[in-house]
């Protein structure tokens, strides 16, 4: 009886820390483990269409993760989504005008923004805006071009 009341204790320390890992990790894929990190600096773009993009979706130069979507509101003068990124404060020497993209990982995998550095030798400060930038590829809109043109053409 005492060996079993032993073991009963050490699957349930094993069950607790799976527990433990399990929430580390689901912390980590929903990008929450470090969304409310505060240094770094805000950057502001406006685009035609965001697509899918959502808050906290990764902010990316060369493939490396430099930051994070903050905000995303909607300009009633202008028509457009207003997206404000979270850079890291490490990353402070991206020139200014460089230009921002939405792209999408892999086929239908979710969607992020992508930056490309510019040439300039000022670079971006808190509150800087983008001024080139690039919306979303929406499929939807992608193939109901490509029905329209090939009906026309018959």
């Amino acid at each position: 009886m005492h060996i079993s009341r032993s073991i009963e204790i050490l699957v349930g320390f094993f069950v607790a820390i799976g527990f433990v890992a399990m929430f580390f990790l689901s912390m980590e894929v929903s990008n929450l483990s470090n969304a409310n990190s505060d240094e770094g600096y805000d950057v502001i773009a406006n685009f035609e269409n965001i697509g899918s993009l959502k808050v906290r979706a990764p902010v990316s130069m060369a493939g490396v993760n430099i930051g994070r979507v903050k905000a995303i509101d909607f300009d009633p003068d202008s028509f457009e989504a207003v997206v404000t990124m979270k850079i890291d404060a490490k990353y402070n020497q991206l020139p200014s005008d460089s230009n921002a993209s939405i792209l999408t990982a892999g086929l239908l995998g979710e969607q992020f923004v992508g930056l490309e550095p510019g040439g300039e030798e000022e670079v971006l400060v808190h509150g800087s805006q983008l001024e080139m930038t690039q919306s979303a590829l929406v499929l939807e809109q992608i193939i109901g071009q490509f029905l329209f043109s090939s009906s026309s053409e018959e």
